[in-house]
């Protein structure tokens, strides 16, 4: 499957309309950026089940704002629309293809229970 540019437009719509969707925010002027690019479109042809998307950070600024990118490449995981993967920095193949295995074998069913007991204890508190 080839990458998807994402923009405000069709962020919603695709962390809500997919099971697990990955999303490498970066800019055309960033030099580990572009290393990064060719192992993220390898491995993105090895996961059909998978969207992998990009954020020209350049052009959408604000989207970048609002996940609060501070450097890049940073590389995002959805999964039942919950985040379960934030970080910056470049990744081998091996390195995202570990990475995707791991959120492939998560129980989703466990990681909603946590979080609902979490924003529970969260309304208790405030």
């Amino acid at each position: 499957m080839a990458t998807v540019e994402l923009s405000k437009d069709n962020l919603e719509s695709t962390i809500n309309d997919n099971d697990i969707v990955i999303i490498d925010f970066w800019a055309p002027w960033c030099g580990p950026c572009k290393s990064f690019g060719p192992i993220y479109e390898t491995v993105s042809e090895k996961y059909e089940d998978i969207v992998f998307a990009k954020v020209n950070t350049e052009e959408e600024q604000e989207l970048a704002a609002s996940f609060q990118i501070r450097s890049i490449p940073t590389l995002m995981i959805f999964r039942e629309k919950v985040i379960l993967f934030s970080q910056p920095g470049m990744l081998s193949e091996a390195q995202l293809e570990g990475l995707i295995e791991q959120v492939k074998g998560l129980d989703m069913a466990k990681v909603h229970e946590e979080i609902a007991a979490q924003q529970q204890q969260a309304s208790e508190n405030s």
